[in-house]
């Protein structure tokens, strides 16, 4: 007890000994301390959210460019796959225009082929009647005959008069053995009403070819295997069959004259063997 008592009045003869104006100086810099010492943490916690916000920039710009990385890489695949299939796209093209090409070489020799029967038709047939059309249709030369011409009403008899054109006809066929012949029968809309085996306009228009077939073959000396018989009756008129006159138009018989089917095609291997 005797020794604090002592420690406490050494302790006030300390304090009696620091002036008033230096504790008060003290206390000045005291206060002078803890305002930096509250600006240095002011401006430490604003270091540390900047931080913080710097942190998160960074990780965001890191998983952009993995991204931007993945992507590219991504890119460079569709990029080769890109130029690979436009390479095969412009491959295809590039066949298919050759094709093209030599299916339009064959299609112009067949055309020439065809202005040289019309021609031919032309001048050999060479007759300006009205009952007698040479012309082109799809490519097909034809003949198209009027049915007043070739038969008589309601007959599939071949008249003398119709005999004289066919023969010309049968000159342009047998100077060509390497075409078809196909004779197509037409009728107008009124009923048959003969009697005998015909039954009605199509069986008319069928007999009315193989009358002319027969003729061809057997007197003008057309082999029959370039020969085809066929009837239409009265299912493709050229007009309407609503007059006399539109009726006779519609009562006709074509002739085409054909390369054949299989022979077009060869001429268009052919040329297509010639390309390569």
């Amino acid at each position: 007890m005797k020794k604090i008592v002592i420690a406490l009045s050494f302790f006030m003869l300390l304090t009696s000994c620091v002036s008033k104006k230096q504790y008060a100086a003290l206390e000045a810099k005291n206060k002078e301390t803890q305002d930096l010492l509250n600006t240095c943490t002011v401006k430490l916690n604003s270091c540390l959210e900047e931080k913080a916000g710097l942190k998160a920039s960074v990780d965001g710009l890191r998983e952009q460019n993995t991204h931007l990385i993945s992507q590219s890489k991504d890119m460079t695949v569709l990029t080769t796959k890109g130029a690979e299939n436009i390479e095969k796209a412009l491959e295809s093209i590039k066949e298919k225009d050759l094709k093209i090409s030599r299916m339009q070489d064959a299609l112009t020799k067949k055309d020439s082929v065809t202005l040289a029967v019309v021609t031919s038709l032309k001048s050999v047939v060479g007759l300006n009647d009205e009952d007698i059309e040479i012309n082109v249709d799809k490519g097909v030369v034809f003949i198209s005959i009027s049915d007043k011409m070739l038969f008589k009403s309601g007959s599939y008899d071949v008249t003398d008069k119709a005999k004289g054109v066919l023969a010309k006809v049968a000159k342009v066929v047998n100077d060509k053995p390497d075409f078809e012949c196909m004779i197509e029968g037409h009728t107008d809309n009124v009923p048959y009403s003969g009697n005998g085996a015909i039954l009605d306009n199509w069986d008319l228009s069928v007999k009315r070819s193989t009358s002319i077939i027969r003729v061809l073959s057997t007197q003008l000396g057309v082999n029959p295997a370039q020969l085809i018989a066929a009837g239409r009756s009265s299912y493709v008129p050229l007009v309407a069959n609503d007059t006399p006159e539109n009726r006779a138009k519609n009562r006709r018989t074509r002739i085409y004259v054909m390369p054949k089917i299989d022979q077009f095609y060869d001429m268009v291997e052919k040329e297509m063997k010639k390309q390569q």
